[in-house]
Order: structure tokens, then sequence, then C-alpha cells
């Protein structure tokens, strides 16, 4: 039958056919990478792929995403992806939106800009003119002004960002040892990425291992690792072939390949 899969005794059309691999993908995936709760507005290519979406699904919340447009349920996702409820049932569960998502006062499809985040019953205000500042500039009495942050929390992150050479996403703040995700979702109410670092990315295929290091989520045994990988095999053409390389933090390489070159 045209259009149709058989497989055993029976048969089905090509988008369910389509859908039961989707779903089997995202099984096998489950089962050697760890997934941890993220905000779905910020998903990335690589994280979209890797549960199930397909590429005009990512796109399609991309699209949202640069029409400065949120989704913040569940259900919303599925209304801007298109994605099926068996996909969605299955990646739902990961769904982290920040505390200040289910106000009342937050309007339907505007950017969720509140003054104020409840959590823990207490209220925070940070007034209706409230500006937004960069990240990568703010300063240790600064971070000290979000409740949560404390002397030691602050030092922390600027010495976790000057290591890096700077934050590239917002979501590298929930990277920093110690630091609730609440507490990530208050800062960046006040402060965000809103300019790139400029710096030398380490190219993948001739960096030392000590160079390797130099990058935060890279660590020894990592970093020998993609010596010895690039040893047996030659130059690593994609960075998807540092998924082969033992202990590598899978679960960062979206982050991870913002700092390196091929």
């Amino acid at each position: 039958m045209k259009g149709s899969s058989t497989r055993g005794n029976f048969s089905v059309d090509k988008e369910a056919q389509i859908e039961i691999d989707s779903l089997k993908k995202v099984a096998g995936r489950k089962s050697s990478t760890a997934i941890y709760p993220f905000n779905p507005n910020y998903i990335t290519d690589y994280k979209g792929y890797t549960l199930g979406m397909s590429p005009e699904q990512i796109d399609r919340l991309l699209t949202h995403r640069k029409s400065n447009l949120f989704v913040n349920s569940a259900e919303e996702f599925q209304q801007v992806t298109k994605v099926s409820d068996s996909l969605l049932k299955s990646m739902s569960p990961y769904f982290k939106f920040p505390d200040w998502v289910n106000k009342n006062n937050l309007k339907e499809g505007s950017v969720p800009t509140p003054n104020s985040v409840t959590t823990k019953r207490k209220v925070y205000d940070y007034g209706e003119t409230t500006k937004i500042k960069d990240l990568n500039s703010v300063t240790v009495e600064e971070l000290k002004s979000i409740y949560g942050i404390g002397e030691k929390l602050s030092q922390r992150i600027v010495k976790f960002r000057n290591r890096l050479g700077g934050f590239m996403v917002n979501e590298q703040l929930y990277d920093v040892y110690g630091l609730e995700p609440e507490v990530v979702e208050r800062t960046l109410l006040r402060f965000q990425v809103l300019k790139k670092p400029d710096f030398e990315k380490i190219n993948i295929n001739t960096a030392s291992a000590k160079k390797l290091m130099e990058l935060v989520y890279i660590k020894r045994n990592v970093a020998n690792g993609i010596i010895d990988y690039r040893n047996v095999n030659g130059s690593i053409v994609s960075f998807d072939e540092l998924m082969n390389i033992e202990n590598f933090p899978k679960d960062k390489i979206d982050r991870i390949k913002l700092y390196l070159t091929l």
C-alpha cells in the first residue's frame, strides 16, 4: 500500500510510522543521556532533536521566539510547534517554566516581563521601571541585590563568568554550582545576556588537553579523551562526535560548542 509501512503482520500509514520511530529514538536517548528540567522557550536545535522533535517543529518554536513571544504552558508549546500528543506527553514532564508564568497578570501571547516574583510565599517587587542589565557586566554588588544571592554566590557567578570568557546564553546561569533554579529565575528578571563576549574560540582539533580544560565544562579526563579520540580517528569534523567520548557532559553539548571551533 502506498504511503504505508509493513511491520510484522500489520501495516501503519507513513505519518504514524514516523511518529513511532520518533518515540523510539526518544526512548533510546533517554536511556543513555540524562535529561534535566529546562525552559522549552529556549530549546536548542540539538536538544529538540534529542527529544524527538522534527526540524519543522523546532523551526516553528524558533520563529515564535524571534517574534518576542513565549509559550507559557505545555498546551501552548503544542499549539506553536504542532507536536503530537504522544510526543508532548514524553517531553512535558521535563518542562520548567519560571514561577511567575502562571500569574494572572501575564497577558496571553505577550513577552513575560513581570515586575515581581513569588516564591516561598514571599513577593519580591522589582518595580515597574526596572531596566534589564547585561549579565556579562553585572558586578558582585549588583548580584547581591537578588534575594538568595549573598557574597559567596555573587563572587562564584563572576568567577564562573570570567573562566568562561563571558556568558553566551542566559541558561548558563543554571550551571553555577549552588545557585538554585528559583534564584536563577529571579536573577534573569534583572540581568540577561545582552551583549555576547568577544573571545577566541578553542580549536577542538589542535588544542592541547590543558587548553581544552580552560573551558569550565571540560574536565581533565574528558580533555584527555578528546586527545585520544583525535589520535585514533583523525580530525573531528562534527561536534556530535564528542558524544562518543567517555564521560563527556552530553547534557551540556549545546553550551560547550559555543566556545569551540572545528
